[in-house]
């Protein structure tokens, strides 16, 4: 290598961070190379309101060309790391493989779809993780409510506009508050339907929905959910689904077409076969997100057991607020490490949340002050386009565009269902600030 490398595995918030970062610290001293399966970055909290029809695929895709401009893009998912070689493998979008070496490698591959061991969901539940489960989704509820209105059979009609979501944490009660508000708004152009208005169930076996939140604030977004309609299920969860519908963990049989699966998310798999130090599949990192034994590896974002400094025993939560910071805080320490700043420790204190639930609600607790209500939904968006880093007056064009007209009512039929299988979905970054 004619000049140092440093590879980044992964272009979600923390790789993304980092690789911008990095070219404003150490561009000039060494090549950064992002390896992505994509040519974008994906602002994933955003994702519920393009699955909701509220805005468009194109802005929550950040490019990687236009917004990393000397950055050189290699398209693959890497699926081998050799740390004493120094080199990774990856394997291209058509199936066609490369080895790159590096001289410094930032791990920040992110996370994939948790399953459980729950017959049927692997073969008939909708994952959330990238654009083209979201654009599958919408298309899947439009067409629902279509083949309802279509439906002689009363009960066949009833259990296409039925809808259960699993899991409550963030992804989960934003993906069923902008589904019910897109159900909603397609039922009403549809008479036969009117009768049989959309029933959304939430799903989840913890106590609250937003487990981890304050419940003060769990208990506000739990009100907006049940006053649209939506039959919050606690301590509930799915024992069995089939093409008909769903078998709850208390007995209950639900007719439906329509099972989300929102219950998280566990470290993408690539370190597990490259002997790496690990925790539950995250890899071990000092205060200084170096990988334990190798100084030549970082890791940050999803994927990395940060140390909790203020919580000693502790690690760092997986949030997308953590990735983005662990990824600015890699890059400075690489640079340091050509000499250009000093060395750190990682600390983070959460700066609060946000958790958008459409029409004029949300939920936030900036700076740990509680909101609710349309105040706390201009915080939510102001903290969004904030956080984007390109797209935001597109952003805010299709949000005012979407206020003053209902959302779009056609399948557009980009992505049929067998390209986005549940277990097989893209990692992705860390799934929602707060």
């Amino acid at each position: 290598m004619a000049r140092p490398r440093i590879v980044v595995v992964g272009a979600g918030f923390a790789g993304y961070h980092a690789a911008r970062t990095l070219l404003r610290r150490a561009g000039d001293a060494a090549e950064v190379v992002v390896v992505n399966p994509t040519d974008y970055f994906l602002y994933l909290p955003l994702l519920p309101e393009v699955a909701g029809g509220a805005l468009d695929p194109r802005d929550v895709s950040v490019p990687l060309q236009d917004t990393l401009p000397g950055v050189r893009l290699v398209l693959g998912q890497a699926d081998g790391i050799d740390p004493h070689a120094r080199t990774i493998h990856y394997t291209g979008p058509e199936g066609d493989g490369g080895t790159l070496g590096y001289h410094r490698l930032v791990l920040a591959a992110g996370s994939v779809t948790k399953l459980l061991p729950i017959p049927g969901v692997a073969d008939h539940a909708h994952g959330f993780r990238g654009i083209p489960e979201a654009l599958y989704l919408r298309d899947h509820l439009i067409r629902q409510v279509e083949l309802a209105d279509a439906a002689e059979d009363q009960a066949e009609r009833q259990a296409r506009m039925t809808f259960v979501v699993v899991g409550a944490g963030y992804t989960g009660v934003e993906v069923a508050a902008q589904g019910q508000l897109l159900t909603a708004d397609i039922a009403g152009r549809h008479p036969r339907v009117r009768d049989t208005p959309p029933c959304w169930l939430l799903l989840d076996t913890a106590p609250q929905v937003l487990p981890g939140m304050d419940v003060g604030m769990a208990s506000s977004a739990e009100r907006v959910l049940r006053r649209r309609g939506i039959d919050v299920r606690l301590g509930t969860s799915v024992r069995e689904a089939t093409a008909e519908g769903v078998t709850l963990t208390d007995g209950r049989d639900v007719c439906s077409r329509t099972l989300v699966w929102c219950v998280g998310v566990r470290p993408d798999p690539l370190v597990e076969d490259a002997g790496l130090p690990t925790e539950h599949g995250r890899v071990c990192v000092d205060a200084h997100l170096r990988v334990l034994g190798f100084p030549d590896v970082y890791a940050c974002g999803d994927g990395a057991a940060v140390p909790d400094l203020y919580n000693p025993g502790r690690y760092t939560p997986t949030t997308a607020q953590h990735a983005v910071r662990q990824g600015k805080f890699v890059a400075d320490n690489i640079a340091a490490s050509y000499g250009i700043g000093r060395l750190r420790r990682y600390r983070h204190r959460d700066l609060g949340f946000v958790v958008d639930l459409g029409g004029w609600q949300a939920v936030a607790n900036p700076l740990h002050i509680p909101l609710s209500g349309p105040i706390a939904r201009a915080v939510t968006r102001a903290y969004h386009l904030s956080a984007l880093p390109a797209n935001r007056l597109r952003t805010a064009a299709d949000w005012l565009f979407t206020a003053a007209s209902s959302r779009p009512g056609i399948q557009l039929g980009l992505v049929p269902g067998s390209a986005v299988p549940l277990d097989t979905g893209a990692p992705e970054p860390a799934h929602h600030p707060g």
